[in-house]
């Protein structure tokens, strides 16, 4: 089937038991340019009605629908459909993305759509070899072992990578046999919105998908929702710990990814040239606004002025503007108020006493909300644009004198999101990796990739995502007391084995 709304740039209807409905009010969300400040669309504000309706359907879907009775495969088949019709539309909602949050186009490409499409690449390998059963023998008793789905699950997903972190949450939830209500920002909730039509499109059966776009009152109702089983989110510390408390009082099930300020450790023996090259994407893609990015660069007394230098031509390398522009590499701030935090951190370092080797002005541009691309040398730790997480183009140099003071420096942190070690030696940068406090680091600026799990240490999460390990969040494990001879035909006996499903 053809898609019919898929890029719409106001909707009036929002999808709730696999169909387009009305929501309950007429309050609407507004959806601003970054770029121009102009409205370039809006969506229903879904209201607590709607979200018990979205709630109920999923419910149904999960306790009675065939979704969770379908084998792996039967369920990989239809997001292999949805991975196919994203390809197909890439550039499309390459473009709705950058209209909607300022992603420069060139990434937004690589980004907010490659990302997704690699990341439905792997789940969809990863299913075929994920331990949905297993038996085990002991002398105590034999037992066959399986991890079911956990049931209906609220996704809440931010506005900086909407469909990356949708595809994250809602791929793994789907192909374990779960239900979901997903819950977009209200800054790209247009993308969200798209999204869904693709499954919806690909055969998705009702009620196994709602999307609900809300304010901040329904989507508290929304994790709070007695008949919710797991709660998924990704945003903000101060917005994660309010989502685990709410969660807790029920004792439900959470995953939280949350804020960083992650730590790029430069050693003496690291290739300047290339460690500074990947710094560009590695500390300043989509502009600042990821939470992964290495904000604190990390070099020791012998080699500050060398790297300084040169992180400063590369911010005179990187063009800012119209995102719209394939030349652009760094666009606007998401929002006013967005723009308005970055720029009071900015404020706040000159005002704590560090300095600015580039940037700290006013940005150039007549409108949108951008911000002049900044990086601070003479950076105590114990500052602000050391420890909070900015969000934003802004990059704080920190000396150290010895291996030991970087990674204490590295480890004095709320946060352990991510991190970079750079080194000739890799063994030598396996070794100093391994004694910082994050849930990944890259080194030499090598990605995980999305086989392998993420997430934070600290207060930078609770639990991951990706790998075996992120699809293991959304399923319980069961154990089943079986005679010996039963273990072993289960042991034996692939057919056999793979006759006992979830009923």
């Amino acid at each position: 089937m053809q898609m019919t709304l898929a890029l719409a740039r106001t909707r009036d209807q929002i999808f709730i038991d696999g169909d387009w409905v009305d929501p309950g009010g007429s309050n609407r969300i507004e959806v601003t340019s970054p770029t121009t400040e102009e409205i370039i669309g809006s969506v229903p504000s879904a209201t607590v009605p709607d979200i018990d309706r979205a709630v109920a359907a999923a419910r149904r879907a999960f306790d009675l629908g065939p979704w969770p009775r379908a084998v792996p495969a039967e369920r990989a088949a239809v997001l292999r459909r949805v991975r196919d019709e994203l390809q197909a539309r890439r550039q499309d909602f390459a473009q709705l993305v950058t209209d909607e949050m300022g992603c420069p186009i060139t990434q937004s490409l690589a980004i907010q759509v490659g990302a997704p499409l690699a990341l439905l690449d792997s789940y969809l390998d990863l299913v075929g070899t994920f331990p949905f059963r297993d038996v085990r023998s002991a002398p105590s008793g034999n037992a066959l072992v399986t991890r079911e789905p956990i049931g209906v699950v609220a996704a809440v997903v931010p506005w900086n990578v909407p469909l990356t972190v949708a595809i994250q949450k809602v791929a793994p939830a789907l192909l374990m046999g779960c239900t979901v209500i997903l819950k977009p920002a209200p800054e790209t909730s247009l993308t969200t919105l798209a999204l869904v039509q693709l499954f919806q499109d690909a055969g998705l059966p009702a009620g196994v998908l709602n999307v609900v776009p809300a304010e901040r009152e329904a989507s508290e109702y929304l994790v709070s929702h007695p008949g919710v089983d797991k709660v998924t989110f990704t945003g903000s510390t101060a917005a994660g710990r309010r989502i685990g408390a709410l969660c807790g009082q029920n004792l439900k099930r959470v995953t939280l990814e949350l804020g960083g300020k992650s730590a790029a450790v430069i050693l003496d023996d690291a290739d300047l040239d290339t460690t500074v090259e990947s710094l560009r994407l590695g500390s300043l893609r989509n502009s600042g606004q990821i939470c992964t990015l290495k904000t604190r660069i990390l070099v020791s007394d012998r080699r500050h002025d060398d790297v300084v230098d040169r992180l400063h031509a590369l911010l005179e390398s990187m063009p800012v503007g119209d995102p719209r522009d394939p030349v652009t590499q760094i666009g606007p701030m998401v929002t006013r108020r967005q723009r308005d935090v970055v720029t009071n951190y900015i404020r706040s370092g000159i005002e704590q006493g560090a300095r600015p080797v580039i940037g700290a002005g006013v940005a150039p541009q007549d409108r949108g909300w951008f911000v002049d691309p900044t990086i601070f040398t003479d950076v105590d730790p114990d500052m602000r644009i050391a420890r909070e997480e900015i969000f934003g183009p802004v990059l704080a140099v920190i000396r150290y004198s010895d291996e030991d003071m970087a990674i204490d420096i590295a480890n004095h942190s709320d946060y352990g999101l991510s991190g970079g070690v750079f080194t000739s030696d890799l063994d030598h940068g396996i070794a100093v990796a391994s004694r910082i406090r994050t849930g990944s680091v890259e080194i030499n600026g090598n990605p995980v990739g999305f086989k392998a799990p993420v997430g934070g240490f600290k207060s930078s999460g609770i639990g991951r995502e990706a790998g075996h390990e992120g699809m293991d969040e959304y399923v319980e494990t069961k154990s089943y007391g079986l005679p010996a001879e039963k273990v072993a035909q289960l042991t034996n006996d692939l057919a056999a084995w793979e006759s006992v499903t979830y009923s």
